[in-house]
C-alpha cells in the first residue's frame, strides 16, 4: 500500500482562498453539523486555514508551520485535508517545479442546515454519529418551519420590475456566469450502474424521464449509503414512483430506509475512513521496538522528538531553529532528520553543535538518505567515521599542544534509546526533605501563649 501522506512534504507551500465573508453562522454549522462527521482536526485545519487567509499581509506559508500550529505530524496534516475535501468545504489545487510543489487551498461554505438535513447521505451519516435525540435538537433549532399555504406569492418578477435598454458593453467586460459559491461535496454518480438498473425497468412501467440528474445522484447516493445493488434499487424505485409517474426525492429516501430495514438492518448504516483502515497486505503482528521507534521518527514533528529525548522540557531555540533549517533549507524528510537529532544528542551527551550536525547532514544527503531507517543504518556503519570528526573538531578548538585523542568507547550499546521507552511516562516531581521537629514547635507555641503543656 502506497501511504497517502507523502503526497505532501513539510517544506511544501501553499496560498489560501476564502468565500466571501464567512460567518459566526458558517462557524456553528462547522462546529455543530461537520465535525461529528470528521473529527477535530480537519475542522482545526479549516478554522486555521480560515484565520490564515484573512490576513492580508501573508506570503506563502509551508505545512511545516502548519505541523507546529496544530501539533501534527505530516500525516495527520494530510488526512485532515482529504477530509475536509470529501466533505465538501475544500478544494486544493497543486503545481510541480521540478522537486518543489506548491499548493492553493480553496476553501468552501458549509452547506446551509436545509441543504445538509436534505441530502441523504450527510443527514444520515451526522444521524448514525450523534443519535436521534441530539439529531432532532439540531433540527429544531437550525430549521424554523413557517406555514405558508394559508398566503398567497405577490412578489414580482425581474421583467415586472426592469426593463432592458440598448448598450454596447465589450465583450471583455462580461464577466462568465457565476458559480454558487456553496460548493457541494464531490461524488460521482456516474460510478453507479444506470444501464442494468434501467434494463429491468420498462418504460410503461417507470418512464426514462423520471431519471433527472438530481434523481439519479440521489439513486446513487442511496445506493452507496446502504450499499445496495442496482437490482435492489429497481424495487425501491418501483416503491418510490407515485400515481402520477413522478418520483419525489422525499419518496425516493423513505422507500430506500424502509427497503434497508426489511431486508438488511434495522440499525442506522455506519461510515468509517477508508486511510483508517490497514492495508491487507499488511501482516497482522505486533511491531518490534525497532520497528516502534522507525514509525514514530517518521511521523512525529522534530520539535516533539527534541521535547521526549529532553524528558519533555521544552528544547532550545536554537535547537528548533537547526531541525528547521535542515527541513526546510536542504529539504532533509522528517524522519531523517530526526534520527540525526537523536543520534547526535545520545552520543554527545545531549549536545547538538550545529557544525558537526550539518556535516552529518551533508553527508548523508550526499547519500541520498531518504528513510529514519537507511539513516539508522548509515550512523551504525559511519559510526567510527563521525566520532573521528567530533575529535578532530575538538582538537582543532583546543589550545593545549599536548591534548591527546582519548579512544572512543560507545556509549550507546542499546538499538532502543531508554528515553523512546519513557517518553509518555508521568514526570516525577522532586520531594523536599523536611527536617521540622513539630514536637519542638509546638511548644514554642504554648509557651508563647502562657499555656502549660499538659
Amino acid at each position: 500500500m502506497v501511504y497517502l501522506y507523502k503526497e505532501l512534504q513539510p517544506k511544501d507551500s501553499f496560498d489560501i482562498l476564502l468565500p466571501s465573508s464567512l460567518s459566526s453562522h458558517d462557524r456553528q454549522l462547522l462546529t455543530l453539523f461537520y465535525q461529528p462527521l470528521t473529527g477535530p482536526e480537519p475542522i482545526s485545519l479549516y478554522l486555521t486555514l480560515w484565520a490564515e487567509g484573512e490576513d492580508p499581509q501573508r506570503g506563502l506559508l509551508n505545512h511545516y508551520y502548519l505541523m507546529n500550529v496544530l501539533n501534527m505530524p505530516i500525516m495527520k496534516v494530510f488526512q485532515a485535508r482529504i477530509s475536509l475535501e470529501a466533505i465538501g468545504l475544500l478544494k486544493t489545487y497543486r503545481k510541480d517545479e521540478g522537486e518543489n510543489r506548491s499548493f492553493i487551498y480553496e476553501l468552501a461554505r458549509p452547506l446551509d442546515a436545509e441543504l445538509f438535513f436534505q441530502d441523504p447521505l450527510l443527514s444520515m451519516f451526522l444521524f448514525s454519529r450523534i443519535g436521534e435525540q441530539a439529531y432532532r435538537k439540531l433540527r429544531k433549532r437550525f430549521i424554523k418551519r413557517i406555514d405558508k399555504d394559508a398566503f398567497k406569492e405577490v412578489s414580482r418578477t425581474f421583467t415586472d420590475v426592469f426593463k432592458p435598454i440598448d448598450t454596447n458593453v465589450p465583450q471583455e467586460f462580461i464577466e462568465p456566469e457565476l458559480k454558487s459559491n456553496q460548493m457541494n461535496y464531490p461524488f460521482y454518480y456516474e460510478r453507479f450502474d444506470f444501464d442494468l438498473l434501467q434494463a429491468g425497468l420498462s418504460e410503461q412501467l417507470i418512464p426514462s424521464r423520471v431519471f433527472t440528474p438530481e434523481v439519479k445522484e440521489w439513486i446513487a447516493k442511496l445506493a452507496f449509503l446502504y450499499q445496495l445493488s442496482p437490482l435492489d434499487m429497481q424495487k425501491i424505485v418501483i416503491l418510490a414512483i407515485d400515481d402520477e409517474m413522478n418520483i419525489s426525492l422525499e419518496r425516493l429516501k423513505k422507500a430506500a430506509a424502509d427497503y434497508y430495514k426489511l431486508t438488511i438492518s434495522k440499525e442506522v448504516p455506519k461510515f468509517e475512513k477508508n486511510f483508517e483502515s490497514k492495508p491487507q497486505d499488511e501482516p497482522n503482528q505486533s511491531l518490534t521496538k525497532e520497528q516502534e521507534l522507525i514509525h514514530y521518527l517518521e511521523t512525529t514533528p522534530p520539535i516533539q522528538v527534541l521535547r521526549d529525548i529532553n524528558n519533555g522540557k521544552e528544547p532550545l531555540p536554537s535547537s528548533v531553529e537547526l531541525a528547521e533549517d535542515l527541513i526546510m533549507k536542504h529539504g532533509m524528510p522528517i524522519g531523517v532528520v530526526n534520527v540525526l537529532l537523536e543520534y547526535v544528542m545520545l552520543t554527545l551527551d545531549m549536545k547538538l553543535p550545529r557544525k558537526y550536525v550539518e556535516r552529518i547532514a551533508d553527508h548523508w544527503m550526499r547519500k541520498n538518505v531518504r528513510t529514519a531507517k537507511e539513516a539508522m543504518e548509515l550512523a551504525r556503519t559511519e559510526r567510527d567515521q563521525y566520532m573521528q570528526w567530533k575529535l578532530e573538531s575538538e582538537a582543532k578548538k583546543s589550545a593545549s599542544s599536548n591534548y591527546k585523542k582519548q579512544p572512543y568507547k560507545n556509549i550507546r550499546e542499546e538499538k532502543i534509546p531508554e528515553w523512546f521507552y519513557k517518553r509518555n511516562e508521568p514526570k516525577k516531581e522532586e520531594k523536599k526533605a523536611s527536617n521540622i521537629n513539630f514536637e519542638e514547635e509546638r511548644r514554642k507555641i504554648l509557651q508563647k501563649l502562657g499555656v502549660v503543656d499538659g
